[in-house]
C-alpha cells in the first residue's frame, strides 16, 4: 500500500512539472522528446533483449525522441492585434 502511493505521489509531481513548460521552445521538446523516447526505448529493448536491449533501446529511443522533439516545434503564434501591412484602420 506505502508503495503504490508513493508511486501515485511521484506520479502527480511528475505531471505538475508539464505545466512549466514552453511548447515553442525547441530545446525544451527535445529534451521531453529525449525523455519519453528513452523511457519507452528501455521498457521495450528490456522486454525484447534483456540489459543489453535496454540500453541499446534508451540510447536509441533517446535520440529517436529528441530528433522528433526539435523537428515538431511549432512556431510562435502572431501577436494579437499587431497592426498588418495595408491596414485600413
Amino acid at each position: 500500500m506505502k508503495k503504490g502511493l508513493r508511486l501515485l505521489v511521484g506520479l502527480t509531481c511528475l505531471a505538475s512539472l508539464t505545466a512549466c513548460t514552453d511548447p515553442y521552445d525547441p530545446g525544451q521538446r527535445s529534451v521531453a522528446g529525449g525523455l519519453l523516447g528513452a523511457g519507452f526505448g528501455a521498457a521495450v529493448g528490456g522486454l525484447a533483449g534483456g540489459g543489453d536491449g535496454a540500453l541499446i533501446g534508451t540510447l536509441a529511443g533517446g535520440a529517436a525522441g529528441a530528433g522528433t522533439g526539435y523537428i515538431t516545434t511549432p512556431k510562435y503564434p502572431p501577436a494579437y492585434g499587431s497592426p498588418s501591412y495595408g491596414s485600413r484602420y
